[in-house]
């Protein structure tokens, strides 16, 4: 087959190489950089620790792949709770993810402190421990996709902005291609490019910023609060604080970080773990979101598919996803086929559905 990809994000990218592996020809087109959207703009968190077991399925894949690319630095994962009821949500989580076989436990605020001393424990009524997490870096991410996608024989063009003239017709500035096939993985951009020939998506923008603090003298875990809605994750010796997320219109939003959010990330860090940095730099970035918190990924029309909504979850899923995708297109077996179609059909819904991009940020499509 002669598959075209718009998107040279990690999914696209990812996309492409499963594709190129499997025998298809296989054009990629981005419009700028490769990474230049949300991947290069992501904070790298990569773990398994999910309470459905499709999830955690997904993102097991997506680890593995990552680790045979050499990609993965092991970096244990916690998250907390400080009411009751946020406690008694993550007891039961760890329950679940135990069922399912994902190496995670449960710790008492004691037994955390004895672990990371640096941490503040006072107030946490219970913590999970994800032992076979860790992080990625995004931009060696799709540097090394892309790169190993050209070896397979894909061809790259970047600086392409394309848009559709039919399903699986791809129109640049010199010339419309047709294709077997065409995969939309373009972020935000995916809903106006398919809706250019008739597709409706359910699908809607938001902006999560994030910094990135001065050097840190502490041993720290990747650390979610899920009370209080914030995340860390070492990156060398800083740590990069993340959320502040809220609905935008894609087409109209600030790529610089929020001076408030860049203040309140600070301060969570010193009542977190008594530390004082100061901020090295900060940004924003576009994430997707659809009105169940699972992504659009599959046969939107003859020819067309499409793969977006994730939640901000996008590069931590991107090597599963990206072999799920291929299979689909060129009508393979592929193990997460049994059970996911379902999960991410993107025409489960019509596109006209009314729904709020930040509605639930505790379900486990959104980590």
């Amino acid at each position: 087959m002669n598959v075209a990809v718009v998107g040279g994000g990690a999914v696209g990218l990812s996309t492409a190489l499963a594709l190129v592996r499997r025998g298809a020809s296989v054009t990629v087109f981005e419009r700028d950089t490769l990474g230049s959207g949300a991947s290069g703009r992501a904070a790298g968190l990569c773990y398994d620790a999910f309470a459905d077991d499709v999830d955690a399925a997904v993102a097991a894949d997506a680890l593995a792949r990552y680790r045979d690319m050499g990609l993965f630095e092991a970096q244990p994962y916690v998250w907390v709770a400080r009411t009751k009821s946020d406690a008694t949500a993550v007891r039961e989580q760890i329950t679940q993810m135990q069922e399912n076989g994902v190496g995670v436990e449960a710790l008492t605020p004691a037994a955390l402190g004895d672990r990371y001393p640096a941490l503040e424990t006072s107030g946490i009524e219970v913590a999970g421990l994800a032992r076979d997490a860790g992080v990625l870096d995004p931009d060696e991410v799709v540097a090394t996709l892309a790169e190993t996608a050209r070896e397979a024989g894909a061809t790259i063009e970047t600086g392409t902005p394309v848009s559709l003239d039919s399903p699986a017709t791809v129109e640049t500035a010199n010339e419309a291609r047709a294709f077997d096939a065409v995969i939309v993985a373009a972020g935000p951009q995916t809903k106006p490019l398919v809706a250019d020939v008739g597709v409706s998506l359910a699908l809607k923008a938001y902006r999560a910023q994030a910094i990135v603090t001065e050097p840190v003298d502490a041993t720290l875990p990747s650390f979610y609060d899920a009370t209080r809605e914030f995340y860390w994750r070492p990156k060398g010796d800083a740590l990069l604080v993340g959320n502040g997320a809220h609905e935008v219109d894609p087409t109209d939003w600030n790529p610089d970080a929020d001076a408030e959010f860049v203040t309140r990330s600070l301060d969570r860090v010193e009542q977190t773990a008594a530390l004082t940095p100061a901020c090295d730099r900060a940004w924003a970035g576009l994430c997707t979101a659809t009105p169940d918190g699972a992504p659009l990924a599959g046969q939107v029309a003859d020819g067309l598919w499409v793969a977006t909504g994730w939640q901000g979850h996008g590069l931590m899923r991107a090597p599963a996803m990206g072999n799920y995708l291929a299979a689909d297109v060129l009508n393979r077996p592929n193990p997460l086929s049994e059970h996911l179609p379902g999960r991410v059909d993107p025409t489960r819904f019509d596109g006209s559905e009314e729904f709020a991009a930040l509605d639930d940020p505790t379900r486990d499509w959104d980590g």
